[in-house]
């Protein structure tokens, strides 16, 4: 399987309309019967603005394909460009409305992309948020009236070059930011009332070698105690954790003042060693025996970005399984991602279903509270 980035794009044709008509906004169907009266080359903001971030991936084209939304929504934008694209949904009514918005979140996030990327306003990241919460990636191309959500790059130049070091296999950071929206009627009449809605996951530029502390290079010890000290913090009482071999992971069982099978799995619930060095026999045992969810936790082989099938095939297909695909947690230092020099991860578990299915862009925890998405793939 190639390393290519699968962008799923949805562009709200109605967003931004209302401001230079002074209205504030473009929700509500007042509204949406004054944009009705708009003629069609008066409509284009969205659309010009998603052209404009997305040109910049023009290098890109063996790396990038799409999965749009039909008419409007999409697919008019993408028949401007030359990327690879399928097809989704119908265009329906003249103006669409927020049910395609969250029609075309849902179906695109069930056909496996890897970020979901909009043009439109803080109405816009409502419904997606509403749809796809954290479970994926999202970008904003900024293209509203309001946008006090954080969800949005600063311009739609900056929404390309973000796309672009992903496709290259850049590092690039990724948390949670909020939605919000403000109330239009109340805008409307000179007040500003904002409030929190959501969070969507949303990559942010990277600045690897700008924070560090030692001279301009990130200390590897101090990186991975960073990594451990973040994983017992967030380690959650009841939860069964299968920790890998690495010296990444080998600091988290320090932090936990438990005893380390450096090449080996170990396993952990509530602070106690259940069993070190265990097989896939054992583990399978101890999964069945949960109380609760189960999570594995990985790091990453440097120089070669193996996270499954060397050195760990203890985490066999039916032990990742009975996790679930869900709650994997890699971690690695960025200098070593960095050393991959944007090479992606692999996994080779002998299982080409599962391995595909472990395939696309992946969050990696690389610091305290610190993540950037990178991309898993089987070649």
């Amino acid at each position: 399987m190639s390393a290519v980035l699968h962008i799923g794009l949805i562009v709200n044709p109605l967003a931004g309309l209302g401001g230079s008509l002074a209205l504030k906004g473009s929700d509500g169907e007042q509204m949406r019967d004054v944009i009705h009266q708009l003629p069609v080359e008066q409509r284009q903001r969205a659309h010009e603005r998603s052209l404009r971030a997305l040109r910049s991936l023009d290098d890109c084209m063996q790396t990038v394909r799409f999965t749009c939304w039909a008419g409007d929504m999409g697919e008019l934008t993408l028949q401007q460009l030359e990327f690879s694209k399928q097809v989704l949904g119908n265009a329906g009514a003249e103006l669409t409305t927020a049910l395609d918005t969250r029609m075309a979140a849902e179906q695109l996030y069930a056909a496996g992309v890897d970020i979901i990327v909009f043009a439109g306003g803080d109405g816009t990241a409502r419904d997606i948020c509403d749809v796809v919460g954290t479970r994926c990636p999202v970008l904003g191309i900024p293209a509203g009236v309001k946008m006090h959500s954080g969800v949005f790059a600063v311009s739609p130049e900056a929404a390309g070059e973000l796309l672009r070091r992903l496709a290259q296999g850049g590092l690039v950071g990724v948390g949670p930011q909020q939605v919000r929206d403000i109330d239009e009627q109340a805008f409307r009449h000179g007040v500003v009332r904002s409030r929190f809605y959501g969070e969507l996951l949303v990559p942010n530029q990277g600045h690897f070698l700008q924070n560090t502390k030692i001279a301009g290079r990130e200390d590897p010890q101090l990186a991975a105690t960073d990594i451990a000290v973040w994983q017992v913090e967030t380690m959650k009482p009841g939860h069964t954790y299968l920790i890998g071999p690495g010296s990444t992971t080998a600091t988290i069982m320090q932090e936990l003042h438990l005893p380390n099978t450096l090449l080996g799995v170990d396993v952990v619930r509530d602070g106690k060693l259940l069993a070190a060095d265990a097989d896939e026999q054992r583990l399978l045992q101890l999964l069945a025996e949960a109380p609760g969810p189960a999570h594995i936790l990985v790091t990453v082989i440097g120089g070669q970005g193996y996270i499954f099938g060397r050195g760990n095939q203890q985490f066999s297909p039916a032990v990742i399984r009975a996790v679930g695909l869900d709650n994997i947690t890699i971690v690695a230092a960025k200098a070593k991602m960095a050393g991959l020099a944007g090479r992606p991860l692999l996994v080779d578990t002998n299982d080409t279903q599962l391995d595909k299915q472990m395939c696309g862009l992946r969050k990696i925890t690389s610091g305290y509270d610190d993540h950037v998405l990178y991309r898993v793939s089987t070649m």
